[in-house]
């Protein structure tokens, strides 16, 4: 995973002021229901990229809707789509629904290609290009303005295939970062492990789309249209069923990752039928049983602020004697601490380990993994 960028260009002073002006609480608990836009890319005629012949614009679409269609069975959930049908929608209106809908969550789903035969699945958050297959991805994505009537005035003289107007880009997200990287890891962490497409990684890049939105954003590339096995896979309806799948479920892993840690209120019959699940196949959640990543301790009593413990942000902590211990996450769903796990590795606490709670009480993780389950 890439580190953050410190070294930004100049940026537009007014934008500031939206950031002031904007009221996007994504764990506020007045918010009856978890927001999620959901974006597919392209439509209309944007076809997006036609690797073998397929449509970019299609496929993302018919994920997207899979996508909504089952997180609208869950009553934490609203969906809000930029768009249902085959239509063309510029950048910056999708930008502008996310915000007018005070979302928690956007995601952006797109197709990937390349001159050769490239696969694998990557997950973008907005920052500033480390290398240039990066800013060609992203160039490739944002060219869709210029199909756009009166693109200058939209963008403000934004060109895409310029590296220098890039760099302005990655301020307006910059406070959600974490959390979009969060996100982006549950995302690629899931396409690995549970559908064993090859991962490409969490990435960053200058994407305008992402720019646009005031919430933890990412964009997703399923893959390569221009492989001739993936191509065919992501056209096929079980390889867009089985990655919409995947994405659901790591939407619901993020929503439930800040419940414990932002005490964001469960619905009242959780039991409900049609309800969404955190689970895939293979996934075990244990009953009464609460597993946390142990990721440092000391006798030192540190802050539990993100930019002292590298980003991470759903952190806690207990004081036995003189001793400070601090985790990071809270869910008994044991596949899920385990992905948990690995973003803490990813940000440097290679010594993490899993630990598991009763009650609020430690017990041994040997007796925790003893106890029932549920697991489809």
């Amino acid at each position: 995973m890439r580190r953050r960028n410190i070294g930004y260009g100049i940026f537009l002073t007014g934008l500031f002021f939206l950031i002031s002006t904007v009221t996007t609480s994504a764990f506020s608990q007045e918010k009856e229901k978890f927001v999620v836009v959901l974006d597919a890319g392209h439509g209309g005629h944007d076809s997006g990229n036609r690797g073998n012949g397929y449509k970019e614009k299609e496929i993302a679409l018919n994920v997207v809707l899979s996508v909504g269609a089952t997180l609208e069975k869950d009553p934490r959930f609203k969906v809000v789509y930029t768009r249902k049908t085959d239509e063309f929608i510029e950048l910056h209106e999708r930008g502008r629904i996310a915000n007018k809908a005070n979302a928690d969550l956007f995601v952006s789903v797109h197709c990937n290609s390349h001159r050769s035969q490239a696969y694998g699945t990557e997950t973008f958050v907005l920052g500033l290009h480390a290398n240039d297959e990066n800013f060609n991805v992203a160039k490739n994505e944002n060219s869709v303005i210029l199909l756009e009537d009166n693109y200058e005035a939209n963008y403000d003289g934004f060109d895409p295939n310029s590296p220098e107007s890039i760099i302005g880009l990655t301020l307006m997200q910059e406070e959600y970062l974490d959390q979009s990287l969060t996100l982006a890891s549950f995302v690629q962490n899931r396409f690995k492990k549970s559908l064993e497409r090859k991962s490409r990684g969490v990435k960053q890049a200058g994407f305008v789309v992402l720019h646009q939105t005031y919430m933890p954003s990412v964009l997703i590339e399923l893959g390569f249209l221009t492989n001739n096995s993936e191509g065919k896979y992501l056209n096929s309806k079980k390889g867009q069923d089985d990655m919409a799948k995947s994405i659901t479920t790591s939407i619901v892993d993020y929503k439930e990752s800040l419940d414990a840690i932002y005490f964001v209120p469960k619905p009242e019959t959780p039991q409900e039928a049609g309800n969404v699940t955190a689970e895939m196949e293979g996934d075990k959640v244990y009953e009464d049983i609460t597993f946390k990543v142990q990721i440092a301790a000391g006798s030192t009593d540190i802050e539990l602020q993100p930019f002292n413990f590298n980003g991470l942000d759903q952190l806690s902590k207990i004081k036995i004697g003189d001793l400070y211990k601090y985790y990071f996450g809270s869910t008994p769903n044991y596949t899920l601490i385990q992905e948990l796990k690995e973003i803490a590795v990813g940000k440097g606490f290679d010594s993490s380990f899993v630990v598991a709670f009763r009650n609020n009480e430690s017990i041994p993780l040997t007796d925790a993994l003893k106890a029932n389950t549920s697991s489809n």
